[in-house]
């Protein structure tokens, strides 16, 4: 079974929405957090959602669930006080239906833009080598500094991605890297730092266009022109 658990626990402070939390806002009429779960829910080879979410907004979204007709919700999980609590409590959730070798596609509630085709390619990733971690590459030169003043070094940009998700993974694996962290009271930045951590070794799987995170209100204005764009593709032909 493929099951997708879908982090939207985030109060988004740097949307500077004093209304509502980022993965509510909307576009067009229509949440965030909806566009990114139709995604899942239309592909054929994913069969339930898990989505960890923001105590007082379970409510919200249980009604937007049910208003958009999103049926392959397994359950709802109240987020923690970080991302990586939050993600170690969607798997602990999914402890009563998930088997050790089901595959976990552990997403952003506020990555909307994510494709069939990058959905697939995760799961072909995780069959294929053990998991898989979406990247793109670096379009700009990383800099590397310890104390946010001094550069340490500029490593070759050909060799820097961005991590980006879904981040892919069997069940019993992930579970276990979670569980360990939790013993050794260590916290990650995502799944994939998470593996570093632990030095697992990870397969990249190529991310495809404009899976774009949204952090900042310059996001929400980007992602909303590219869905603008779609739709006049689709009207004129564009």
């Amino acid at each position: 079974m493929n099951t997708t658990l879908v982090f939207a626990g985030g109060a988004g402070r740097r949307m500077n929405s004093s209304s509502k939390p980022k993965q509510f806002l909307e576009i067009h009429g229509k949440p965030i957090i909806i566009y990114t779960l139709e995604h899942f829910e239309r592909h054929k080879q994913i069969d339930s959602i898990v989505i960890v979410c923001i105590r007082e907004w379970i409510g919200e979204l249980k009604g937007l669930i049910s208003r958009y007709g999103i049926k392959k919700v397994h359950s709802i999980v109240p987020g923690g006080g970080t991302g990586h609590d939050s993600i170690y409590q969607g798997l602990i959730s999914m402890r009563e239906f998930a088997a050790a070798d089901d595959i976990i596609l552990i997403h952003d509630g506020v990555r909307p833009l994510v494709t069939e085709e990058l959905i697939t390619r995760n799961i072909e990733g995780v069959k294929s080598y053990g998991n898989a971690i979406t990247c793109e590459a670096a379009r700009e030169s990383v800099i590397r500094s310890k104390d946010g003043k001094d550069i340490a070094d500029v490593p070759c940009r050909d060799e820097m991605y961005v991590a980006k998700a879904p981040q892919s993974f069997y069940y019993a694996k992930i579970l276990r890297l979670y569980e360990q962290a939790q013993k050794d009271g260590k916290k990650s930045i995502d799944s994939a730092h998470l593996c570093s951590m632990y030095q697992e070794s990870m397969h990249m799987v190529q991310s495809t266009k404009n899976n774009i995170k949204i952090t900042e209100p310059a996001d929400f204005y980007i992602c909303r022109a590219l869905y603008d764009a779609q739709e006049n593709q689709q009207i004129f032909g564009l």
